[in-house]
């Protein structure tokens, strides 16, 4: 008799068990994935706004020596002008495919200067809400989307 008790136990996992955990698995993803884009997003945005910053602190310092702004980055000690930046903030050369934004000087006058982050490639296409970042020498944040989160 024990030996037919233990011959009815059930081996293994059955179609209908698998099915719900990989409904449950799908669920869960479905949920956590485009928060994870997200958060990807801003961390690129984060490089971007870092490298504004350094720009114009740069420019702070160069208008101090020189009584005006430089009218371009590699003034500044960039490595290129426009700037190509990755994700972790630092310059990447012309081409790379890990580019995620392009910064340019614009409107550069002897007392003003505009600093631009363009996004690039993946970047450009998930960061819809904020664009383009921009910060002129008065310090003011701005962005090329309607997004009123970007600076922050």
């Amino acid at each position: 008799m024990q030996f037919t008790t233990l011959r009815m136990r059930q081996r293994g996992v059955n179609l209908i068990e698998l099915l719900v955990v990989v409904a449950i698995v799908a669920i869960l993803s479905a949920v956590a994935y485009p928060s994870y884009v997200q958060q990807i997003v801003e961390t690129k945005r984060t490089a971007g706004k870092n490298i504004l910053m350094q720009v114009a602190d740069r420019q702070q310092q160069f208008f101090m020596d020189n009584k005006t702004y430089a009218a371009d980055l590699t003034s500044l000690g960039f490595t290129a002008n426009p700037l190509l930046v990755g994700d972790d903030g630092r310059a990447v050369a012309a081409g790379d495919d890990a580019s995620v934004y392009s910064v340019v000087l614009s409107n550069v006058a002897a007392t003003t200067f505009t600093a631009t982050a363009t996004p690039l490639h993946g970047q450009l296409d998930r960061d819809t809400e904020c664009g383009a970042l921009v910060l002129n020498q008065s310090g003011a944040q701005t962005q090329g989307g309607s997004g009123t989160e970007c600076w922050n």
